[in-house]
């Protein structure tokens, strides 16, 4: 792994909650994520599981964790299995965990070899009533590939199907959006490596440089402070690229002129940041420009200071439309009139702001949370309002990652630059 060791304080901490919330006498059953084939005889960069990770900390391939509070045999209370290695393994991988490594990390002590698991898991099957399986429940999931939990799921309901199925995503759901201190750190690192590769960007952008190649001056400060990489492909839109929300071709020129939205943020030790900010091109707003961004800018003041414990998405998403809608007619994009009158099922501000302003963030960028429950102290959300103006080949969003703290939000951003000015002054420093 590039970043440093985690202490296992964590991932302890994160299994007694855990444990807390199953049902008497069951066992919960996690794997590792699929090593994806590729093409050829390659596979894609592997990505732990991020239920595993949470609950074990343990960073590889081929991994099985088993948590049955009420086994009868204590050396199967909490157990990892993992894949064991071999010279030729070394030879052409590298280094495996040993056991050891493996206590060390996770603070789990009963360690044993993958090759063990099918014995272990006919034996505990005799004396459970009910076992866990890890679907992956995210609402932005596609499932269309049968990744391995969903395999095991199947097997085990075919070959044990006297014994309770239940779902392990609610639980997850529930304990992973609340971050605890360690967890924040690890976010705010994230978001440190991603703040100097934007002022890497602002002090690198001139007319006529290629949207790929900010993009290389993006991974390249990540990777040179030991970011894993990117948390999410990143978006450097120029132009009228900007206003196509999910734009990723990356491959076209900053013009003179053009303002260039770019959406990127480091992933370290498998937690994620989420930055969003609109530059100009050139290094000067125009008039235009600045109008535009500073209204989104006032959007995102007053939005992240209603993140607070007890609000409802879904309400809080209405607010923000209708500070976003006095800020289009501000803008001469909306008429107060037809606003007066508009179907409040389709509000006309969603011509230019059509995406919401806030998800979950941690492990993952689209981080799993109830979104119909109160927001409570401890969430991390983005917050990321835009304006979109196909028409005039401009689109400003800014984004920014906020903790829900006891006494406010606390921008976890906050040292990344953002006003007109700031940026201005770097961009045209000497």
């Amino acid at each position: 792994m590039k970043y440093s060791s985690i202490n296992q304080k964590l991932f302890i901490s994160n299994r007694n909650k855990f444990v807390e919330q199953l049902a008497p006498n069951s066992m919960a059953i996690l794997f590792s994520s699929d090593e994806m084939p590729r093409s050829a005889d390659q596979s894609f960069v592997f990505r732990q599981n991020p239920d595993l990770f949470w609950l074990s900390g343990i960073d590889q391939e081929k991994t099985i964790l088993i948590i049955y509070p009420d086994c009868p045999n204590p050396l199967y209370r909490e157990a990892l299995f993992l894949r064991k290695t071999n010279e030729h393994i070394a030879v052409w991988e590298g280094h495996k965990y040993t056991q050891a490594e493996a206590r060390e990390a996770s603070g789990i002590q009963q360690i044993y070899w993958e090759d063990s698991f099918e014995h272990a898991l006919k034996s505990l099957m005799t004396y459970c009533d009910k076992v866990y399986v890890n679907i992956n429940e995210n609402d932005r999931a596609d499932n269309s590939v049968p990744y391995k939990d969903i395999r095991f799921a199947n097997e085990l309901k075919y070959n044990y199907p006297a014994h309770e199925i239940k779902r392990l995503g609610p639980i997850m759901s529930k304990l992973r959006s609340i971050k605890n201190n360690i967890e924040i750190d690890l976010i705010r690192k994230a978001c440190g490596i991603t703040r100097d590769a934007f002022v890497r960007v602002l002090k690198f952008m001139k007319p006529g440089v290629m949207e790929f190649e900010v993009e290389a001056e993006i991974i390249h400060e990540f990777i040179r402070q030991g970011a894993t990489g990117h948390a999410y492909t990143p978006i450097i839109a120029s132009g009228y690229s900007a206003c196509v929300l999910h734009y990723i071709e990356n491959n076209k020129a900053c013009k003179e002129g053009d303002m260039v939205l770019m959406d990127f943020g480091s992933e370290y030790a498998n937690y994620a940041s989420d930055l969003t900010r609109t530059i100009p091109a050139n290094g000067r707003f125009t008039s235009r420009q600045r109008d535009v961004y500073n209204a989104v800018l006032r959007v995102m003041k007053e939005a992240k200071a209603m993140l607070r414990p007890g609000n409802i998405m879904a309400e809080y998403n209405k607010e923000v439309g209708k500070i976003m809608e006095s800020e289009l007619i501000g803008l001469g994009l909306l008429d107060r009139t037809e606003v007066s009158k508009q179907n409040p099922e389709s509000p006309l501000y969603k011509k230019y702001f059509m995406h919401g302003t806030s998800h979950f963030m941690g492990i993952d960028v689209h981080d799993i949370g109830d979104r119909y429950a109160p927001m409570q102290v401890g969430n991390v959300f983005t917050c990321e309002p835009g304006i979109y103006i196909p028409e005039e080949k401009l689109g400003i969003r800014l984004e920014n990652d906020i903790l829900i703290a006891e006494n406010g939000v606390i921008d976890l951003m906050e040292n990344i630059p953002l006003e007109v000015e700031e940026i201005e002054e770097i961009m045209n420093a000497k």
